[in-house]
This record gives structure tokens, sequence and C-alpha cells, in this order.
């Protein structure tokens, strides 16, 4: 991995040649969990690439969190670059808060589910898995973004379950000031989570179940937008090509998510 990391900025310093040349520039950043450890492996990369420096803000997708995205830029908080699940991506461009033209898919997502570490796997590989392990699981968690909300509003219906389960499903506050939900397994907050698959992997105390399965998987990408105030557009795009292109592959991956294909 350090290898193809090392051929990475090397191709990126060779591509991003004419951007070294220009003023650095400060490029505001905000970002949800599930890219995150794709753009935290990344950054530093792209900082040395272009000389730019990345002032970085965490926060939910969607949601009532007054730290989700856009809960921030409707505050007016600053942004060059908002990288984020696209199901948040409508209410920015109808809110006049992103630029519609602006927008860069940077990978494929799916949701899953954790145990905590050391407890049985249940079987969620069928609808009707999935369906009965929610019936018996004693308590669910999912989170207050994009995943959980597509799940609280949508997958327990369609799986005809969400009265039975609206009594011991818990939405777990996310970063930056909460946690993921395999953290909140991990502590026994919950018998089973549910949370994009890069938010629930390699999480020390809890164990990753899989994915749900095709029916109740909605599909989803992470994005990248420009905030229609954003005052770096041109090192905001930089930033998005750079940790979305071919070269990136390999880290997308290890992060749990899907790269797209080549472009």
């Amino acid at each position: 991995m350090l290898q193809s990391i090392s051929r990475f900025v090397a191709v990126l310093l060779f591509v991003f040649a004419a951007a070294t040349s220009a003023k650095a520039a400060d490029v505001k950043v905000m970002i949800s969990a599930g890219f995150f450890h794709v753009y935290s492996e990344l950054g530093p990369a792209f900082e040395k690439a272009t000389g730019h420096h990345l002032i970085t803000t965490r926060g939910p997708s969607v949601g009532d969190s007054p730290e989700a995205i856009p809960a921030r830029l409707t505050r007016g908080e600053e942004a060059d670059v908002a990288i984020m699940d696209g199901s948040g991506v409508d209410f920015l461009v109808a809110h006049n808060l992103a630029r519609a033209d602006s927008k860069i898919v940077l990978a494929e997502s799916s949701f899953g589910m954790v145990v905590r570490a050391g407890q049985p796997k249940p079987d969620i590989s069928t609808v009707d898995a999935l369906r009965k392990t929610l019936l018996e699981a004693k308590s669910i968690a999912y989170s207050d973004s994009g995943s959980g909300t597509y799940l609280s509003t949508v997958g327990f219906k369609k799986l005809g379950v969400a009265e039975q389960v609206a009594g011991k499903s818990h939405k777990v506050r996310g970063p930056p000031s909460g946690e993921s939900v395999a953290a909140f397994v991990a502590k026994g907050g919950a018998e089973i989570g549910f949370q994009q698959v890069s938010e629930l992997i390699n999480v020390p105390g809890a164990d990753f179940v899989g994915t749900v399965p095709a029916g109740i998987q909605p599909p989803a990408y992470f994005v990248g937008m420009l905030p229609t105030k954003s005052k770096q557009p041109e090192a905001a795009v930089a930033l998005l090509k750079f940790v979305s292109s071919e070269q990136a592959a390999p880290v997308i991956a290890k992060a749990g998510l899907k790269p797209l294909a080549p472009r």
C-alpha cells in the first residue's frame, strides 16, 4: 500500500505541477465520516503535491444534528468544498448552498451491520433473514446521517418491521462530537448496528457482519461539491479529482468503498 501511495503521489506531483506554481491556498473542507478515512490518508499527499493547505470541518451529510454539513452551510459557515453522502446533495442545491454543476462522484458505498466483538453474527444474507434478525434483536443502532435516515424512514418500512423495532432502536450522533455506530455497539450500547461499511470496518471491539441484501440496499455514492460561496474553486476541484483518481483506487477500496471505473 505504501508503495502504491508513493506512485500515486509521484503521478499527482506531475499532474498538478501547474497548481504548485500558483500561490498556495487554504482550502476549507467540510466532510462526513464515510469518506473521511480516504481523505485523511490522501489529504497530506494532496498538500505535498500542490502546496495547498487543507482546513477540515467534520459533520454528518444529512440529519438534524447542528454539526451536519447542510446545517453548517445554512448558518453561513464557510467552505470551499463539501464531501458527503450523495443523499444530502439535493438539499444543498435546492437551497442554493452548493453549485449544481460542480458535483463530482468520488466512490460507491454500501451499508452493513456490526455486532460487539466475539458475539454471534446473525444472518442478514437475504431480506427474510435480515427481517428475522431485526425482530429478534434486543436493541438496534443506526447513524444520524444518510444510511440511518434511509433505514429509519424507508428500510424498516420496506421490511415491514417499522413498528416492531421503533421502541428498541437508537439513533447515534456521529462525529465530530459523537461516535460511529460501530464504536457505540462495541461499548455495549446496542446489540446490532447499521451504518456505511466504511464506518463499520476496523473498529476495535466490533465485528463486521456484512452488507445488507440488495433488496434493502439503496444506491449510494460519496460526492464532492463546491458550496456556492467557495473562495478556492480551482483548488477544491483539484482536491476532488485527486481523491477520486484511478491511482487512489487502492486507498478507496481499503476504506470499504468501491472505486469508480476510470473516467
